[in-house]
């Protein structure tokens, strides 16, 4: 992923102008990588290695999405439309 990719992410889910680390931001970040690693994937789809990483970036993401429904379920709802994940 690129800088100024990752940066635009971060400023589109960031709650104030120096939050890089909130919940919200750590999920959309996963996402767009997520996303980017199952398209590399299908194109190599033996490439077991990067399956492997793949599998631990959703856990990581589930892991956080359960964190925020638990604390903040209106901003996590927001979260999922805004992504556009499914729960």
């Amino acid at each position: 992923m690129k800088r100024d990719h990752k940066k635009k992410i971060i400023s589109k889910n960031s709650m104030h102008p120096k939050d890089t680390g909130s919940h919200q931001v750590q999920v959309a970040i996963l996402t767009e990588r997520i996303n980017e690693l199952s398209k590399h994937l299908e194109d190599h789809p033996k490439d077991n290695h990067s399956r492997r990483g793949l599998l631990m970036m959703v856990g990581k993401r589930r892991k956080l999405l359960n964190y925020l429904k638990g604390s903040n379920k209106k901003s996590y709802e927001g979260l999922l439309e805004k992504l556009d994940l499914r729960k």
